[in-house]
C-alpha cells in the first residue's frame, strides 16, 4: 500500500496593507507585527542622529507611538516605510531641538562602508565619521539631512527653521571641510 504524503504550504505572509489596517483597529498584534518588520531600519536612522542607543531606542519608540496614532491619515500614497522614516526623523530632529547636550552629537554612522571618491578609496566609513564630529553641529546636522536621508534643501530649511540658501551653505561648508581634512591625512602612498 503506497504511503500518503501530504504537504501543507506555510501561510502568506501577512500584506502589509492587512496590517495597516488592523493597526488603525488599534490591534496590538499588529502593531507588534509592524513594529518588529521595520523596528530594525528606523534604529539605524535613530542612531545616525542621536549617537546614543539608548536615547535613539527611545527616539524610535517615540516615533512608533506617533505612527499608530496617526495610522488612520496614512493614504498608501508613496511607500509606508517613507511614511514611517519621516515620522521617526522629526521625532528625533524635536528631540535634538529640546535636548540641547544631544546637537552636540549629531553624526551619521554606517560602519565598513568605503568613501568612494577622490582620496576616500582607502578610507572606511568609521574613519569618516571622526572627521564629521568636528564639523560645526548645525553643518553636521545639514550635512546629514541631505547626506544621509536624501532630502532636499527646502525639506532641511522647513525642519531646522533656516533658509534654503543657509542650508546649501551648510552642506557647502561641510563638504570643503571634509575634503581639506581629508586632504591633510595624505591617504595617497
Amino acid at each position: 500500500m503506497p504511503i500518503e504524503i501530504s504537504y501543507t504550504q506555510a501561510p502568506e505572509p501577512e500584506d502589509l496593507t492587512a496590517i495597516i489596517a488592523r493597526c488603525a483597529c488599534n490591534d496590538r498584534g499588529a502593531q507588534e507585527k509592524l513594529y518588529k518588520m521595520f523596528q530594525p531600519k528606523m534604529l539605524s536612522m535613530a542612531i545616525r542622529y542621536m549617537n546614543d542607543r539608548s536615547m535613539a531606542e527611545d527616539v524610535v519608540n517615540m516615533g512608533f507611538l506617533k505612527c499608530f496614532q496617526k495610522i488612520d491619515k496614512y493614504t498608501f500614497q508613496g511607500s509606508f516605510e517613507g511614511w514611517l522614516r519621516k515620522i521617526v526623523l522629526r521625532t528625533a530632529l524635536d528631540t535634538l531641538r529640546s535636548n540641547e547636550r544631544y546637537n552636540e552629537k549629531v553624526i551619521f554612522v554606517e560602519k565598513e562602508q568605503l568613501i568612494e571618491k577622490d582620496h576616500g578609496d582607502r578610507m572606511y566609513y568609521d574613519q569618516l565619521i571622526q572627521l564629521v564630529n568636528t564639523l560645526p553641529k548645525t553643518t553636521r546636522l545639514v550635512f546629514n539631512l541631505s547626506v544621509m536621508e536624501g532630502m532636499q534643501h527646502k525639506e532641511i530649511a522647513e525642519e531646522l527653521g533656516i533658509s534654503e540658501g543657509t542650508s546649501k551653505w551648510h552642506l557647502s561648508e561641510g563638504r570643503r571641510i571634509l575634503k581639506e581634512k581629508i586632504e591633510k591625512l595624505n591617504l595617497h602612498h
